[in-house]
């Protein structure tokens, strides 16, 4: 048998029916607290009521000796005081002379006040039918030895105090249902935007539609999670598009070295099979084109890997690195690619904190980008200053129109269509840049030709801990 866990029943209910079970029992215990302490505050009332009317309610000196001659002569004392009073005439050698109800025992406190050792005796006690009795004794005024009981019934209170539990009953269980039915229809509709969330949740996960958007109205928590969720599914529909043209892009850029790749193997192994050998010269350059479409397919392979990885990863750890030592070596590349270009190079010492292949591959491909597009013979000025780092080339330029998307995956101009490159050195170097915390921009020059700018964080000395390192290393 199955052993009954309250708390893992209540966990297994929906969300709205443990809202509408709180709401109940939060206001069951605040009634029952406020019920409880008005039946306690009434009772106490009446109670000292009660008690104020038999402090009140004392007898005349002829009474008392009229009960207690009635009494001596065997006579039943008639009813005094009014009927709802039990009056007793208490002798300190123990005689009680009653009038009104049944007897009610003298106790110890009353004979106490009857041979003077205590002023009054206010308590409870049963009479001889079993009736509850509240009892206020006095000494009668006069010689000692005398006292006279007042009593009254409690059912007085009981009675009245039934009717007030059953009345607090009553309306603590219409505050408990209703509270229950309006804790469901608040929980139904405060969840009603979470229920609408929810849906479009289930239906992005069966059908993968990243379109869905959830209205938004007011300001409340649940409109910022339906905001965040819009926010989300448009962010994620945006990188599965991006990733989309990202494939396509990539499947068109490597289907021309591909093509050309597989024509130039073609030609090769067809002379092997008829026997019929290419002369050497055109063997010799057909070679060339199969290295230089090997090296170009490794360099675009390379600048995918570079570019598939999430935006929030790094390529390594970041190190303190002399931007200046980096860009001398990029620099020493992009002169055996332009060789019969000339490079004006102003240096100033500049230290970043960055990957250091990450940031040496975003230099080069800076360089190559001013080496391919300057003229024969031109100039390339590259210049760093206190973080700034300016590239400059003569070439042709860039059009107005075209500079908004320089920075875009493949995206290639129409005039450089015809030269070498895949389109994504600028998208790696906008990347690698963005990662140190720099920015990077392409304007037209004055005169002619392009400026690349980068900006980069950092300081003209490095740190003490950098200059001790480099210490040991030339030790």
């Amino acid at each position: 048998m199955t052993r009954f866990r309250p708390l893992a029943w209540f966990r297994s209910r929906p969300l709205r029916s443990r809202l509408a079970l709180l709401t109940a029992f939060a206001v069951a215990v605040a009634v029952a607290a406020v019920s409880l302490a008005c039946w306690f505050v009434t009772r106490a009332q009446l109670e000292a009521e009660l008690d104020s009317s038999l402090r009140s309610s004392k007898l005349d000196s002829g009474s008392v000796q009229t009960l207690l001659t009635l009494c001596r002569q065997g006579t039943t004392p008639p009813p005094m005081a009014g009927g709802s009073y039990t009056v007793q005439a208490i002798l300190a050698n123990g005689f009680v002379c009653t009038s009104g109800q049944a007897p009610i025992p003298a106790g110890p406190a009353d004979l106490a006040v009857a041979s003077g050792r205590l002023d009054y005796a206010l308590h409870t006690v049963k009479d001889e039918d079993g009736r509850e009795m509240r009892v206020y004794t006095y000494p009668q005024p006069g010689p000692p030895g005398l006292a006279v009981s007042v009593a009254r019934p409690l059912a007085e209170i009981d009675n009245s105090m039934s009717t007030l539990r059953w009345v607090l009953l009553l309306v603590s269980g219409i505050g408990v249902v209703g509270a229950g039915a309006a804790g469901l229809w608040v929980a139904r509709t405060g969840l009603e935007p979470v229920n609408r969330l929810t849906g479009a949740v289930e239906h992005v996960a069966a059908t993968e539609d990243l379109t869905v958007r959830i209205p938004v109205d007011g300001e409340d928590e649940i409109a910022r999670l339906s905001r965040s969720f819009n926010a989300m599914t448009a962010a994620l529909a945006t990188s599965r598009d991006r990733q989309a043209q990202l494939i396509a892009d990539a499947g068109h850029e490597l289907r021309t070295p591909l093509t050309s790749l597989r024509t130039n193997v073609e030609l090769l192994a067809r002379s092997e099979e008829t026997g019929r050998a290419i002369p050497a010269d055109d063997r010799r350059a057909l070679m060339a084109s199969v290295k230089a479409q090997m090296t170009e397919l490794a360099a675009l392979i390379g600048d995918l890997q570079e570019l598939a990885r999430p935006d929030t990863a790094r390529p390594g750890p970041l190190e303190v690195v002399p931007l200046h030592g980096i860009l001398r070596s990029a620099l020493d590349r992009a002169r055996l690619r332009g060789p019969e270009l000339t490079f004006v190079t102003d240096l100033a010492p500049w230290y970043v904190r960055a990957e250091p292949a990450a940031i040496e591959r975003a230099l080069v491909n800076v360089l190559d980008n001013a080496v391919k597009f300057s003229p024969p013979r031109g100039t390339v000025e590259v210049t760093l200053m206190r973080g700034e780092l300016t590239v400059r080339d003569h070439g042709p330029g860039i059009p107005p129109d075209e500079l908004p998307h320089v920075f875009d995956r493949f995206w290639r101009s129409p005039s450089a269509r015809s030269l070498p490159g895949s389109g994504l050195g600028l998208s790696i170097v906008a990347r690698t840049v963005h990662q140190a915390g720099g920015t990077v921009t392409l304007a037209p020059a004055p005169g002619g030709g392009t400026v690349a700018t980068l900006r980069l964080p950092g300081a003209p000395t490095p740190p003490p801990s950098v200059v001790a390192d480099e210490g040991l290393d030339e030790a």
